[in-house]
């Protein structure tokens, strides 16, 4: 039986689930210089807005903040720099139809490592509305508040 990979998580993108409806999640790879894996072992690492774009069949992050290595000198790459993701060709042919066809945008999740690599949850979601978002903080409220009284039942 093989042995489960540790996953660490790096970062989480909660902004994502607050503005879209995640209809599919993928598992990518990503390109990376040394320096910024040494930066990302210490977690400095922020998904806030970035997103995926398509350039020549590829697939790249944009707008992932990469703090600096503080040892890393003259090996250090832009903190905001595009960041091409590892992905089979058919995956990332299947991804841009949904993006070119139905509307939906491709968004990054979550990062992390599993084992000594580093990878990238990525979300096929499609876009919130204002009353949308409304609906779910309000169920989330409802569900604290039915959760409280439960706890407070039992105690």
């Amino acid at each position: 039986m093989i042995a489960k990979k540790e996953m660490q998580v790096i970062a989480r993108n909660k902004k994502a689930y607050h503005d879209y409806f995640v209809e599919e999640t993928y598992e990518a790879g990503i390109e990376l210089a040394g320096t910024e894996v040494k930066s990302l072992r210490l977690g400095k690492c922020n998904l806030k807005d970035s997103y995926c774009d398509f350039r020549r069949g590829e697939i790249y992050v944009v707008g992932m903040h990469v703090s600096p290595y503080e040892k890393g000198n003259i090996f250090n790459k832009s903190p905001l720099r595009d960041r091409r993701l590892l992905l089979h060709k058919r995956e990332i042919l299947k991804l841009f139809s949904a993006v070119k066809q139905d509307g939906l945008t491709v968004v990054p999740l979550s990062a992390y490592f599993s084992g000594s690599r580093v990878k990238l949850e990525i979300g096929l979601c499609k876009g919130k509305k204002l009353y949308d978002k409304r609906a779910s903080a309000a169920e989330r409220d409802a569900k604290r508040t039915i959760d409280r009284k439960l706890k407070e039942r039992n105690a």
